[in-house]
């Protein structure tokens, strides 16, 4: 009980800098949405780059986020040594991977459909490179529970890209999508500066025997993130390549904006991997760690139901999030929101073969995975336009997270109170049918209203469920004494 209240707290902490950084980050959303017309495919450039940046970002970390927390808490394994040799393989392999892109700069821009614009690609480059480097001190912030310095770092990063953001496009009226790459490196490099002391533990040295034994944990890991970045944005980068009109950014943008106001569901599952991460590799080896497994599975499959229902029901209030003329595009929020779920609960499923050190079932199931996900939108974009991008991560999260779960359930099983978590789903799904008759038949005042009845519904079977209000502090002495 004591690590669920661990797990609860930290959870709070990252999350609030997680949720409130990504939601300041959505003033971004209608800056660029209401600067860049959804025809002029401005937006549209700004999805596709940065969905290559993305990928980028995971081979350059290598999943030496996860390999180090691994390591830094093996018995007889020196943390500051582990940390050190991370540290220098991420900074070599960034460092290479920049000389690499401003070698071929040419060539590389012409086949992203650059060719006119080669200063964008290697602005976002040298980014990936600096973020890759950043991404260990920030785990070995994790990993020395400092959330605070955590949080207040990640929300500074944001606050300047926003402000510089609005001061180009709002201020000075910008229409040149590529300024948002220029910003994004100021930001980055200054957010390194701001970790420099965190760097200085390069100083403990570097051990090549460990960075060995390192490797052979982490490639695995890296196919496996490689395809779960695919996951979230190869229908970004294919969709250029397979659609068949002329306007492919136009659309591609569309998709990409409506696709934000889905992202509270990418908020909680970040949210909750950063506490949970390090509490479970930490407690490996209590008894009762199944079960604390499998609470915490049910909690954060509860608590993204919840905020699903809440985004479809007053989802007439979050579209003025984006343009007007990217309100097509909406359509695709409940697919990319279910996508994101499944995407959660297959993260809390992957810890059975990371504690065991077979991490090369998370590769199979995630290539698996992405494998349908290409498949769905190489075969039904040219037809169907972005919404075969939605469902193509819907199947992609789908397949990996149904392959994990009765793979795991042979060589590690949890008892997952299954049950309990489907009577949520069954509840969710019957409420979002009756949701969506209401935002299609009322105005937005009157759908809003009735919406918040139907969310109390979910609201008041949680709390009689599993959050009786005679648990809570303060108030449940009230209920007590009822």
């Amino acid at each position: 009980m004591a690590n669920l209240k661990s797990l609860a707290k930290d959870t709070a902490i990252y999350g609030l800098s997680s949720i409130v950084g990504r939601f300041i980050n959505y003033l971004l959303v209608p800056v660029y949405t209401f600067s860049l017309p959804a025809a002029s495919g401005g937006y549209g450039v700004i999805t596709n780059v940065y969905a290559w940046t993305a990928l980028a970002m995971v081979l350059l970390t290598f999943g030496m986020e996860t390999t180090f927390f691994r390591f830094a808490n093996k018995d007889g394994e020196d943390p500051k040594k582990v940390y050190s040799t991370t540290l220098i393989m991420v900074g070599g392999l960034s460092a290479l991977f920049v000389a690499l892109v401003f070698a071929f700069i040419h060539p590389i821009s012409s086949f992203l459909g650059y060719a006119e614009h080669p200063s964008w690609v290697w602005a976002m480059a040298l980014t990936v490179g600096v973020d890759a480097f950043s991404c260990i001190p920030f785990s070995f912030l994790r990993y020395q529970k400092r959330p605070i310095k955590f949080a207040t770092l990640k929300l500074l990063n944001i606050l300047i890209l926003i402000a510089l953001n609005i001061l180009y496009f709002v201020g000075f009226k910008g229409k040149n999508p590529g300024y948002t790459f220029y910003i994004n490196l100021v930001a980055s490099t200054l957010l390194l500066l701001a970790l420099s002391k965190e760097v200085m533990g390069i100083r403990s040295g570097f051990d090549g025997q460990l960075m060995r034994r390192m490797f052979s944990y982490s490639w695995p890991i890296l196919v496996l993130g490689i395809a779960g970045i695919l996951n979230q944005t190869a229908d970004k980068i294919i969709f250029p390549f397979v659609y068949s009109g002329e306007d492919a950014h136009a659309q591609l943008g569309i998709y990409g904006g409506a696709s934000k106001i889905a992202m509270i569901m990418a908020m909680i599952t970040q949210a909750f991997r950063y506490a949970y991460e390090p509490m479970v590799f930490a407690g490996a080896k209590d008894r009762d760690s199944k079960e604390l497994y499998a609470k915490a599975m049910k909690f954060f499959l509860i608590f993204t139901l919840l905020a699903y229902l809440l985004v479809i029901g007053y989802i007439g209030l979050f579209k003025h999030i984006i343009a007007r003329d990217y309100w097509e595009g909406l359509k695709v929020v409940p697919i990319v929101m279910a996508a994101e779920i499944m995407m959660g609960v297959y993260f809390n499923l992957s810890f059975w073969y990371k504690l065991i050190d077979k991490t090369i079932w998370g590769a199979i199931f995630s290539g698996v995975g992405c494998l349908a996900l290409v498949l769905v939108n190489v075969i039904f974009v040219p037809k169907y336009g972005y919404i075969a991008c939605a469902w193509g991560g819907f199947a992609g999260y789908g397949v990996a997270m149904l392959l994990s779960y009765f793979v795991g359930q042979k060589y590690n099983p949890v008892n997952y109170p299954l049950r309990e978590m489907l009577a949520y789903l069954v509840l969710t799904a019957v409420l979002c049918v009756l949701m969506h008759y209401v935002n299609r038949s009322m105005g937005v005042v009157y759908a809003t209203l009735v919406n918040t009845l139907v969310i109390g519904v979910f609201v008041v079977y949680m709390v009689k469920k599993d959050f009786p209000l005679s648990d809570l502090p303060v108030v449940g002495k009230y209920f007590k004494k009822k």
